[in-house]
C-alpha cells in the first residue's frame, strides 16, 4: 500500500465531454499546480490520484463516463491508485446513485464544487489565479467560457439540471482572462457558453455579447475570436454588425438549430419556426457575406414522423450549411420530453442520422470544390502523417474541416499563420501549397 502524502502525489485529471468541461478541468489543474501539486491531463502515466470530470449530456456520453469511472475503480481495487474522485455533469446529476453503484470512488462532486475538491488536498481556492489558467489545448488557442448554466427550457435538454441557471461573467473579468492567455501565446479564442446570445441579461439587464466582442477586439496580439453555441430565437443581430466591422471576429457562427419541422420545434420548445430560422440564416449571410455557419440537428425526437424528417432533409438541402453535425435523441430523465413516448426505434434513428449526414457530405464536397484555387489564411495546429494540419477562420478545432500541406515540400511553424493556396479538396478536408 502506498504511504506518500496526498498533497505530494501525482494527480491525473481526465476530461470527458465538451469544451466547457475542458475549461473546468483547466481551472482545476491551475489551482492544483499553484499549490505545487504535480498534475497531468488525460495522461496514461501512472498516477496516485485520478480526478474524472464527467459528461452526462446524452446516453452515449453517460456510458463513456461510467465506463471510465469503472476502469479506474478497478485500479483502485487492485491498490494501483490511492484516491479516485469524480466531478462534472454525471456526478452532479446522479451522485446518490453512483455512490451506491461504484463505492470505490472516494468522493463525488458536482459541477460547481471546485473548492470542495481542493479541500481533499488540504488546499484553498486561490481567487487571485482568475485569468491565469493553464490550458491543455495547443498553446496558440484556448476556450473561454463567458457564462455558466442556461435559462432556456428546451424539452430534450438536461443541461440546466446539471449546470443551473445562466450566470454571465463580467466583461472586465473576461478581458483580463483573455489578456493573460494572449500573454502566454494564445492567438485564437473560442467563446463558449451553453447559450452565447443570452450573455449579459442577468448582470447588465440587456444582451451584451456585441459589447464583449468589441472589448476583446482591443486586445493586442489576439488574432481570431470564434463564437460557439448560439441560440437562434431572439438572436441579437448586432452580432453580425460586429462580425462585419471587426476583423478579429471570425466569420463563423456555431448555432445549433436542432430541427426544421415546426411541429417538432414546438415539441422541443425551441421558441422559433422554420420560416423564422430561414430568415435569420439568410440575414446573417447577407450581412456577413461568406460567413460559415455550423449547426447541429437532433433526430429521432419523440413523435418525429417520416414527414417531419423529410422536412428536415429538405431544409438542410436548401440552406446548405457549411458545417453540420447530427445527434440522435436521448430520452433524459427529469426533462419535459421524458413525459413523451420515445417512439422512434433506435434503428430508425441511426438510418435517419446516416441519411442526413450523406446529404451534408454532398453539400460539404461541393463547397470544398469551390475553394480550389482560392488563397486563405491558415493557422497551423499540428503535424500529422506527413502533413502540416491547419484551419481557416471558417473552421473550429476538432469538429470542422482542416487544411493539409505536404510537409515534404513545405515547412511551417506550428501555432503560426500562413497563406495557403488551395489545390485540391475532399469531402471534409482541403489540400494546399504554401504561398507565404
Amino acid at each position: 500500500m502506498k504511504t506518500k502524502r496526498i498533497d505530494k502525489e501525482k494527480v491525473n485529471v481526465i476530461t470527458l465531454g465538451c469544451s466547457k468541461n475542458l475549461v473546468d478541468s483547466e481551472n482545476l489543474i491551475t489551482q492544483l499546480a499553484a499549490n505545487e501539486i504535480e498534475v497531468v491531463h488525460d495522461s496514461n502515466e501512472a498516477s496516485d490520484v485520478v480526478i474524472i470530470n464527467t459528461c452526462g449530456f446524452i446516453d452515449v456520453a453517460k456510458e463513456e463516463s461510467v465506463n471510465t469511472i469503472l476502469q479506474y475503480a478497478e485500479l483502485k481495487r487492485q491498490n494501483e491508485l490511492e484516491k479516485l474522485y469524480v466531478t462534472g455533469c454525471l456526478s452532479e446529476r446522479y451522485k446518490s446513485d453512483l455512490e451506491v453503484e461504484i463505492p470505490e470512488v472516494d468522493a463525488y462532486f458536482g459541477t460547481m464544487e471546485l473548492p470542495a475538491i481542493l479541500a481533499k488536498f488540504d488546499i484553498d481556492y486561490k481567487h487571485e489565479l482568475l485569468g491565469e489558467r493553464k490550458i491543455t489545448t495547443p498553446a496558440h488557442y484556448a476556450y473561454v467560457k463567458i457564462s455558466e448554466g442556461c435559462n432556456r427550457t428546451c424539452s430534450f435538454c438536461a443541461i440546466p439540471l446539471m449546470r443551473g441557471k445562466h450566470i454571465s461573467k463580467p466583461i472586465e473579468a473576461l478581458v483580463d482572462e483573455v489578456k493573460e492567455l494572449v500573454k502566454y501565446g494564445v492567438k485564437e479564442i473560442m467563446l463558449i457558453a451553453q447559450e452565447l446570445t443570452y450573455y449579459g441579461l442577468d448582470i447588465y439587464k440587456e444582451r451584451k455579447l456585441a459589447d464583449l466582442l468589441d472589448a476583446l477586439c482591443e486586445i493586442e496580439g489576439l488574432t481570431w475570436i470564434r463564437l460557439h453555441y448560439a441560440y437562434p430565437s431572439k438572436f441579437p443581430r448586432e452580432i453580425f454588425d460586429v462580425m462585419a466591422r471587426q476583423e478579429k471576429v471570425c466569420n463563423y457562427l456555431d448555432m445549433p438549430l436542432q430541427h426544421a419541422s415546426n411541429k417538432v420545434l414546438a415539441d422541443m420548445r425551441r421558441q422559433i419556426t422554420m420560416e423564422e430560422t430561414m430568415e435569420l440564416v439568410n440575414y446573417a449571410r447577407e450581412r456577413v457575406p461568406g460567413m460559415a455557419i455550423r449547426t447541429t440537428m437532433l433526430i429521432g425526437f419523440p413523435g418525429e414522423t417520416d414527414e417531419d424528417f423529410n422536412i428536415l432533409c429538405d431544409f438542410v438541402q436548401a440552406m446548405k450549411f457549411d458545417r453540420l453535425g447530427v445527434f440522435q435523441y436521448s430520452h433524459e430523465e427529469d426533462t419535459s420530453a421524458h413525459q413523451l413516448i420515445d417512439d422512434v426505434p433506435s434503428e430508425v434513428k441511426v438510418q435517419r442520422a446516416n441519411q442526413l449526414m450523406e446529404i451534408q457530405r454532398e453539400i460539404a464536397a461541393e463547397k470544398n470544390e469551390a475553394m480550389i484555387g482560392k488563397t486563405l489564411q491558415v493557422l497551423f495546429d499540428r503535424k500529422e502523417g506527413g502533413f502540416f494540419v491547419g484551419r481557416t477562420e471558417f473552421d473550429s478545432p476538432e469538429v470542422d474541416n482542416e487544411v493539409l500541406v505536404d510537409a515534404s515540400k513545405y515547412y511551417v511553424r506550428l501555432g503560426d499563420f500562413s497563406t495557403v493556396k488551395i489545390t485540391d479538396a475532399e469531402d471534409f478536408d482541403l489540400y494546399g501549397e504554401l504561398v507565404s
